[in-house]
């Protein structure tokens, strides 16, 4: 089993969760999949089936695991900021409302011809930030590398009031979805990780 992603976060789920897994970056430039007249959940099952198939041609007997997170605030997608400044801006609109963050899943083998792509929406509640918590955040960094400029498990406490869903699928992998589409495939949701 290949999870297609060098998200340290996502390989941290899969590590917990006692998956036995290769990690392997794929290679795609997001960039070049436009947001226009798409829904967040397509767009996000698109990139997820994308970075899958980047790394299923070199390994055609591998389940491959792909997934992209992106939120939606009022019908915008958001993903990853590309500056400080446009962290900011994020921020400034996600803490302000409520939001949803969508990740979706694809789970490809070529050598059966096997795929599966769903998605997972959870609702985050975030409390009001202040101007000088923004500064802060902006200037902490650790916006860099993640779907609406900010990781649940290190600034929840703080920042989110409540969420409805699952909590992973704002860490960026839905466990719950991963273990029910990986038992439709009849693989052993866990098992022992290799070394």
């Amino acid at each position: 089993m290949i999870l297609a992603s060098a998200s340290p976060r996502r390989k941290n789920l899969m590590t917990e969760a006692g998956y036995s897994f290769t990690a392997v970056k794929p290679d795609v430039d997001e960039s070049a999949f436009p947001t226009d007249g798409i829904k967040a959940c397509e767009y996000a099952m698109k990139l997820a089936l994308a970075k899958a198939s980047s790394v299923t041609s070199e390994h055609p007997n591998s389940l491959v695991i792909g997934a992209d997170t992106v939120v939606d605030c009022c019908g915008e997608i958001i993903g990853k900021p590309t500056d400080a400044k446009d962290a900011r801006q994020i921020t400034e609109k996600l803490f302000s409302k409520p939001h949803k963050v969508i990740t979706g899943i694809a789970i490809i083998r070529y050598a059966d011809g096997t795929e599966l792509i769903e998605s997972d929406t959870t609702t985050v509640y975030p409390r009001k930030m202040t101007a000088e918590q923004i500064a802060e955040h902006i200037a902490g960094g650790t916006w860099q590398g993640k779907a609406g400029a900010y990781a649940i498990q290190e600034t929840g406490d703080e920042f989110v009031e409540r969420i409805e869903g699952s909590l992973t699928n704002v860490m960026g992998l839905p466990m719950e979805l991963l273990e029910f589409l990986l038992t439709r495939l009849k693989v052993s949701p866990r098992r022992e990780q290799r070394d």
